[in-house]
């Protein structure tokens, strides 16, 4: 991505996080990153396409730490994917924590066909099937029911401040997973 862009795009992404995709304007957006609106226009057409380019460099970092962790956890635990939870909880103790960008975005742009809502729910599909791939040797509705308490623990840290509500997840699908092999 040629640096103009991405710098948009990081500082959307910042602007995003803390104020919601609604609240925060382009004028907010031009001033943060200093960039011309001729600029802004140049690599989007509109506020919707730059809200899915941020989300879609949200997804692909998402992706990058679970898969990350997964592959950590995979050298010392018969459960690969609870790394999952490793990965949400180091991202619910962090600095850069403010709730999921894609249970955000689906909320504000709640239109069931509207792209930017269909592009969060794809998101959280590939978390779902990313899931799914770990547990290839098992029953894979468990994927569905490891997804609950994934956003589960999501929704906990942002809405309630629980930040070890990953750990607390992380222990619940560990029995889930131990009971499926008896």
């Amino acid at each position: 991505m040629q640096p103009r862009k991405q710098h948009l795009v990081d500082t959307a992404l910042t602007l995003f996080n803390q104020y919601g995709y609604h609240a925060t304007g382009i004028d907010l957006i031009l001033a943060q990153s200093k960039v011309s609106k001729a600029t802004l226009y140049k690599h989007f057409r509109s506020k919707d396409e730059l809200i899915l380019a941020v989300l879609d460099q949200r997804h692909n970092q998402i992706l990058s730490m679970i898969n990350s962790k997964i592959e950590h956890t995979a050298l010392k635990s018969t459960h690969p994917v609870l790394g999952i939870f490793d990965a949400l909880d180091e991202w619910f103790n962090s600095d850069d924590f403010y709730g999921c960008n894609f249970i955000n975005a689906s909320a504000e742009y709640a239109a069931s066909l509207d792209p930017i809502h269909v592009f969060a729910a794809r998101h959280k599909q590939a978390v779902v099937d990313l899931i799914k791939t770990q547990l290839a040797a098992t029953d894979t509705s468990q994927a569905e029911q490891i997804s609950l308490l994934v956003e589960g623990a999501i929704v906990m840290a942002h809405t309630r401040g629980v930040k070890n509500s990953a750990i607390t997840a992380k222990k619940m699908a560990q029995f889930l997973l131990n009971a499926s092999k008896k």
